[in-house]
């Protein structure tokens, strides 16, 4: 059993890269061409592929299929169908005698097993069966091969891979199972297969390259659209509505300007199918024809008009205004750098003039207050002398308790110890003295 399912496995694997193979020999660039309109014209670049259409041949619920076929029978002679099923769940036996015997799963479309059961092993059912897997939309085609082997004897019923496909022997009268398993994406997941059908518009401006083409609009099978572009392209491009009904994904353009020139390219995916299509149209915008002069209105038998033929030189030509649209959001994070830089600047100018001021002025007043000071020296030593004195007189005045032996020794402390008695000066009398000598 061990060597059964690693057999299982690898072929599981070798189905799953033949669809990755298939699906990436799909892409391709399916054509590119240069087309010219004159301007304010209706531009149409035809886009179509009968392949991306939901509702091709209305059969959409019968597109996958799944049937089992038999060929060298003990009868011999080619390969006949023993039953097939569709991915609506509709199930059809070939021979009146399997009705009843041959069984597949119901929900074979849903879990990838696609296993043939045989209730009853007959002598006629041995032989080489094929489970074939069919999408008629994507032209996908994958087969498995399986030996059945009857047999008498019970002990020689085994299953073993002979290098190529796998051999089954089975008892007379015994069940028989014939594996077929392939769970990928596109047997199992269809019913989810209109969300995998995309096409989209592109667009690239003189100049640009084409991994830097902006969006135009989107389109998806289930019915959802997106327009992305530039305001003056974006309400003048459209896309019909019926587009995956009929096949037909061309782009239409009203009031054609010279500005819409450019490459534009239509986007065909099929997910499941691995179908990637592209188309490039490089798109050419011409001045419009110029308008005939109006013929002059018969007059009175004469064949020249008093009014003048009006100057074909003067005629009015078509304004055009040019737009210069920035490529993307580098321009305006580019300029907005270069105002906060030039802000910067200027503020760190504006504190270096701030710091300098106050440093100078600071400098001026240090100046003053040394020049002050060495003129007021003799103050400031009289104001030290003065807290000395004041200091000493403090002391003093102290009431300094001391015991004398005799009270003439107490007054002469107390003499020395109390401050000098103010001197009264009389300025008259002194005045006297001085007149009289």
């Amino acid at each position: 059993m061990e060597l059964r399912s690693q057999v299982l496995l690898w072929k599981l694997l070798l189905l799953q890269s033949s669809a990755v193979l298939l699906s990436s020999a799909g892409s391709s660039v399916v054509s590119e061409s240069a087309v010219s309109w004159a301007a304010g014209a209706r531009a149409v670049l035809r886009c179509q592929s009968p392949r991306m259409v939901w509702t091709q041949d209305r059969l959409h619920d019968r597109q996958r299929v799944v049937h089992w076929d038999l060929s060298g029978g003990p009868a011999g002679g080619p390969a006949r169908r023993l039953v097939d099923m569709y991915s609506a769940g509709e199930q059809r036996v070939y021979e009146p005698r399997d009705r009843g015997r041959l069984l597949l799963s119901p929900s074979a479309f849903h879990d990838g097993n696609f296993s043939l059961l045989i209730r009853a092993v007959g002598e006629t059912d041995g032989g080489l069966y094929t489970c074939n897997l069919h999408h008629h939309y994507c032209h996908l085609y994958e087969t498995q091969a399986i030996r059945l082997e009857v047999t008498d004897n019970p002990r020689a019923a085994s299953a073993h891979w002979d290098g190529e496909k796998e051999v089954l022997v089975v008892e007379r009268g015994a069940p028989a199972l014939l594996t077929c398993v392939n769970r990928a994406h596109v047997w199992t997941d269809w019913h989810l297969e209109e969300a995998q059908q995309v096409v989209h518009w592109d667009r690239q401006p003189p100049g640009v390259p084409h991994d830097r083409a902006d969006r135009l609009l989107d389109l998806y099978a289930s019915g959802e659209r997106r327009a992305y572009g530039p305001p003056f392209l974006r309400d003048r491009v459209a896309v019909e509505a019926d587009a995956f009904a009929r096949g037909d994904f061309s782009l239409r353009i009203d009031q054609l300007e010279p500005a819409d020139e450019g490459t534009y390219s239509c986007h065909l995916h099929h997910h499941y199918c691995g179908l990637h299509e592209r188309r490039v149209f490089h798109l050419k915008v011409t001045e419009p024809a110029p308008q005939p002069p109006p013929r002059d209105s018969p007059g009175n038998g004469s064949s020249h008009s008093s009014a003048p033929a009006p100057d074909p030189t003067l005629a009015r030509g078509r304004n055009v205004i040019n737009v210069i649209v920035p490529e993307g959001r580098a321009h305006f994070f580019q300029q907005l750098g270069y105002v906060l830089a030039t802000l910067l600047l200027f503020i760190l100018l504006l504190i270096t003039v701030i710091l300098a001021t106050r440093q100078r002025r600071r400098g001026g007043y240090e100046y003053s207050d040394k020049k002050s000071g060495k003129s007021k020296g003799k103050d400031v030593n009289m104001a030290e002398f003065a807290v000395v004195t004041g200091d000493q007189a403090f002391y003093r005045s102290e009431d300094i308790q001391l015991d004398y032996k005799n009270n003439i020794l107490k007054e002469r402390a107390e003499l020395a110890h109390s401050p000098l008695p103010a001197k009264n000066i009389d300025l008259d009398k002194e005045f006297r003295k001085e007149y009289c000598k």
